[in-house]
């Protein structure tokens, strides 16, 4: 019973941290100035731009390493 409800308490935790993550995400995304853009793809046209584009907060992926949940090896 102990190991029906560790398992059960994982998933939920797995879960609420996904959630979590895709909530940061979709901030991130929406309050970027690239979002505002016609063609938001397009390469800026000056460096100003550029710079413009880049003053939003990055959010880092993590390593392959990481989100395969080996340890690494060194």
């Amino acid at each position: 019973m102990n190991m029906v409800m560790r398992k059960l308490a994982r998933r939920v935790g797995a879960v609420v941290a996904e959630c979590n993550y895709a909530q940061r995400r979709i901030t991130v995304l929406q309050s970027s100035p690239d979002h505002y853009l016609v063609v938001p793809g397009q390469a800026p046209d000056t460096y100003q731009e550029f710079l413009l584009r880049t003053t939003g907060l990055l959010e880092h992926e993590p390593s392959a390493a990481a989100r395969s949940g080996r340890p690494k090896v060194r």
